[in-house]
């Protein structure tokens, strides 16, 4: 099998759609021996930030020596980078070959069962047996949707992490916080130690509930971790955070966005309760240094600036506008975005009013998308500025560009999707 194959391979089952459930991941599970209990797994939901406290754990675990594997979804750029061992993603024919090794139990599975797994099963499945063949020391699994009903909870964690709670994905977790944070918490098992970022005040109980239901220890930000001093530095920030177990000094993370800084501090917590110690402090500062975070506020060009960041929902935006206003405060920015069907638009762009003097609506290339013209009509409204429409990422980076000239900036968000798009243009033109 190549890489087109192998693609095409899991594409096939794109027409499954989202069903939530543990049956199928279970059963072709089982049917290659349970790959999935071949490692500690260290276990991230979350509204947002999850995707980034992911990169962080595994930066913090590499520096200290494990072999790791990282499961990221949804990806970028190419479906590979989903899979990554020591921080460092699946090559084509890796990806292929995990693929190869596959597919026979799921045609086997197929065979015996009337109900296809969904392409999100299959890349769960994808990960998991390829992090056994690759014997790492410890596995960082994102969820792909919500926790209880998520792929990946067919996982018994050792630690479970929620980065955040905020209103999303609604039709499928529930319309209030109490209910997407019991969604979220259910990763959370007996054999877990829970860790969690700064919740809303509704959902602190329900996660003291789970712990004390499961009978397990949790560790809250702002309590038993916290940053204890953050500075602004020269691309990114620098600063101390008191860990679960010991304070770390010195640590400088070279990414934008003074929320990061808090995701690491849960990234340490995380890494520290893997083994239940403290960590190396100077591991720790070789990983914070060695983060990236591609795709969350990124700098992906110069003259003029561009920033990707896949904000996607109302609170995403709300740390979006902090972030530029206090890293990019003379910047006067044209948006580009394109979202999914979904999305709380005119909650997410309430955020940049005052921040954005003119936008281009694009369109998201996936069948859930806003049309362009729609997600034009909402911008007017919503931040009365001017709005361009271009229906295509080459197009409307092009427009971006006329508008906001050598010496502008040009923020490019709304949905992973979008900036995933515009990043392969502009690494293929740079």
């Amino acid at each position: 099998m190549d890489y087109q194959e192998a693609v095409a391979f899991l594409d096939a089952h794109i027409g499954q759609g989202v069903k939530p459930g543990l049956d199928r991941i279970r059963g072709l599970m089982e049917m290659m021996g349970d790959p999935h209990s071949a490692y500690p797994v260290i276990h991230v939901t979350g509204s947002n930030g999850k995707t980034s406290v992911a990169r962080m754990v595994t930066s913090l675990l590499v520096a200290h020596g494990l072999r790791v594997g990282t499961f990221i979804s949804p990806h970028l750029e190419k479906v590979e980078e989903r899979l990554a061992l020591d921080g460092t993603s699946a090559t084509a024919e890796e990806f292929a070959g995990a693929v190869a090794d596959l597919a026979p139990f799921v045609e086997l599975y197929e065979d015996r069962n009337p109900e296809p797994p969904t392409y999100f099963e299959l890349t769960a499945a994808l990960a998991f047996s390829y992090f056994a063949a690759s014997a790492v020391d410890v596995a960082v699994i994102e969820v792909g949707l919500g926790g209880r009903l998520d792929a990946t909870n067919v996982a018994e964690s050792k630690v479970a992490v929620i980065t955040g709670i905020a209103l999303e994905h609604t039709s499928w977790l529930g319309d209030t916080l109490e209910q997407i944070g019991g969604e979220k918490l259910a990763i959370a098992k007996p054999s877990s130690v829970l860790v969690t970022g700064s919740l809303p005040e509704e959902v602190l109980p329900l996660a003291a509930a789970r712990a004390a239901d499961l009978e397990i220890e949790y560790r809250r930000f702002g309590a038993e971790f916290h940053p204890e001093f953050v500075a602004m530095a020269v691309g990114g920030w620098s600063g101390s955070i008191s860990g679960v177990y010991e304070t770390y000094d010195d640590v400088y993370l070279p990414v934008h966005g003074r929320h990061q800084f808090d995701n690491f501090a849960v990234a340490v917590a995380a890494a520290e309760e893997l083994t239940g110690r403290p960590l190396d402090p100077d591991a720790v500062r070789e990983g914070a240094a060695a983060t990236t975070t591609p795709g969350r506020l990124e700098v992906a060009g110069n003259n003029p600036l561009i920033l990707l960041d896949g904000a996607h929902n109302p609170q995403a935006f709300e740390l979006l506008a902090e972030s530029i206003d206090a890293e990019f405060p003379d910047a006067r920015w044209v948006l580009m975005i394109g979202v999914m069907g979904d999305k709380d638009l005119d909650g997410m762009l309430m955020h940049l009013a005052g921040l954005v003097d003119v936008v281009v609506a694009t369109n998201v290339d996936y069948d859930r998308a806003v049309p362009a013209d729609r997600v034009a009509e909402i911008a007017r409204t919503a931040l009365d500025v001017p709005v361009e429409v271009a229906p295509t990422i080459p197009g409307a980076l092009e427009a971006v560009r006329r508008l906001a000239g050598n010496d502008g900036a040009i923020l490019v968000t709304g949905s992973l999707y979008v900036v995933g798009e515009a990043r392969t243009h502009l690494l293929v033109e740079s």
